[in-house]
């Protein structure tokens, strides 16, 4: 029997049935609130907080649950009807943050997202499920130490084989969630599950959901990807692309070298755990070329003109920057359309050639939380690399209208990767500091007017302004620059004006700020 329909009554004696009704909710209760402060809780599963997405799919409700147990995110993202549709289209999806949040290009993560969000609005109703249980559910920890074995040994060992070599099951997901949520808003309907995996299929029929079909989300592989996906088949995934394709796989731009989890020296709270290298899709269509990589591909000023001549050109423009380095400005939709008539000119390596960011993982024994540091370039003792603290934004994950937060992490890209050596550390926690679930409660609050702003809704929560931890992110920075001077990345001065907190770390960690760079002068915060 579906959790849907289960009568919470039937557990006790007839006699105790009013007892029950009062500490559990009915089903549908989130749909149906009887006081704004009511925060069903049913199974593992809590609810927090909704709020409507203004995605460039059309608008979505977001309802935000966390697991009592474990204490991970649930996002159900729903479009249309959910209520009385009898069957809804849906996806569960977990969590990627290199691919939705660091714009990387080695899976196909955020393509499945995009295209699961596109799918429903275009049948009209559905329910996506985005669960936070990065790598197959073993954290950003194990799926980098994963990346580090797998780009270690040339492609050669699979991803899941890498899993096994750490004693790794090959998927530790938990879906039990999804039936909670259905009971939690009331959903009776059957599903059509927009999925690859048949595991997905089967954990939906085994917690009683009905599932009345599948239909398969797979895109044309990379050379960044295609030995992931190419494993994704071996494990049983229903692809049929990764033995099709003609495209060829690409290696990491130096050796990797694994290594074993080990304390800093120099701050023992942080578990150096993993490092790879993590291609970037490119901002703007700007590539990134070396000299000798420009010279080889516009080697003679005809080849140049040829490329950039006509109504519509492949290359719209370039620019040397510093290092004698290129940005060469692409246009891929003319790139693709001219692919069609000379399938082997070497412009069309452009097209898949991306930002090389080396991604380094840590644990933090002290909030056990993963810190992600990434960085470009190789620092010599008189650069002064670009460095940005970057806060993450879990619904800029997602393909909203407006993505601020996306926007910042591609301009402090373009700035560490345009002056060539630079690092990025990102912030995990969503809403300053104070978690995903205050900053959804936020949105929740300003939403349906109970605060007239986030510093309102902030209050009312009993939250401070800024709750992050900038000591500890710029200790884990030092250790990847040269020396204490650095330009820094911020939002706007005003960022500086309300967040004293930040400049005395700084202070605190003797950096040395020989350049502030503003990304937005009108921004009132990170």
């Amino acid at each position: 029997m579906s959790s849907s329909t289960f009568d919470p009554t039937s557990a006790v004696p007839p006699e105790f049935a009013g007892l029950v009704r009062d500490l559990q909710h009915a089903t549908g209760a989130i749909l149906k609130p009887t006081a704004l402060e009511e925060r069903p809780v049913y199974g593992t599963t809590l609810y927090i907080a909704n709020c409507v997405l203004d995605t460039r799919f059309g608008l979505f409700r977001a309802y935000v649950f966390q697991d009592i147990i474990d204490k991970h995110y649930i996002v159900a993202l729903a479009h249309g009807d959910i209520s009385t549709a009898a069957t809804l289209y849906t996806r569960l999806h977990s969590s990627c943050v290199t691919s939705e949040t660091l714009r990387g290009c080695d899976c196909d993560c955020v393509q499945q997202l995009e295209g699961a969000f596109k799918v429903i609005a275009e049948k009209g109703n559905g329910v996506l499920f985005y669960l936070l249980q990065e790598g197959r559910g073993v954290g950003y920890i194990g799926k980098a130490r994963d990346r580090m074995l797998v780009q270690a040994s040339l492609d050669q060992i699979s991803t899941f084989a890498a899993y096994a070599s750490m004693g790794l099951e090959k998927d530790h997901r938990n879906y039990e969630n999804i039936s909670h949520i259905c009971y939690l808003l009331g959903i009776k309907a059957s599903w059509i599950v927009l999925t690859n995996n048949p595991d997905k299929v089967n954990a939906l029929r085994d917690q009683g959901l009905k599932v009345a079909g599948t239909e398969a989300l797979e895109f044309e592989p990379s050379p960044f990807n295609l030995a992931y996906l190419t494993s994704k088949a071996a494990g049983g995934h229903i692809l049929k692309r990764p033995t099709e394709t003609l495209v060829k796989r690409a290696l990491p731009p130096e050796p990797v070298k694994p290594f074993r989890p080990h304390a800093l020296p120099e701050a023992k709270r942080f578990i150096y755990s993993a490092s790879y290298f993590l291609p970037m899709k490119p901002v703007d269509n700007d590539i990134l070329l070396s000299e000798l990589q420009f010279r080889e591909l516009f080697a003679q000023p005809q080849t140049t003109d040829r490329y950039m001549a006509g109504p519509d050109p492949l290359v719209l423009g370039y620019r040397m920057i510093r290092d004698n380095r290129f940005l060469v400005k692409i246009n891929p939709d003319a790139l693709a359309a001219h692919r069609k008539n000379a399938p082997e000119d070497p412009i069309f390596d452009l097209i898949t050639t991306p930002y090389w960011f080396r991604v380094h993982v840590y644990y933090d024994i002290v909030t056990s939380q993963d810190f992600v540091v990434l960085t470009h370039g190789h620092p010599r003792s008189y650069d002064i690399p670009v460095v940005r603290l970057h806060s993450e934004s879990l619904f800029n994950r997602f393909p909203l209208r407006v993505v601020s937060n996306r926007d910042k992490m591609k301009e402090s890209v373009k700035h560490i990767v345009t002056y060539g050596v630079g690092a990025m550390l990102l912030v995990y926690n969503d809403g300053r500091g104070a978690g995903f679930g205050a900053y959804a409660a936020d949105c929740m609050m300003t939403e349906t007017g109970q605060a007239l702003s986030s510093n309102e809704a902030y209050r009312k929560l009993g939250i401070e302004y800024d709750s992050r931890d900038y000591d500890a992110s710029l200790i884990l920075l030092k250790h990847h620059i040269p020396n204490e001077k650095i330009q820094m990345v911020m939002n706007s001065p005003g960022s500086l004006v309300k967040k004293p907190e930040y400049a005395q770390a700084l202070n605190r960690q003797k950096f040395d700020v020989e350049k502030w760079i503003f990304l937005d002068e009108e921004s009132v915060g990170d």
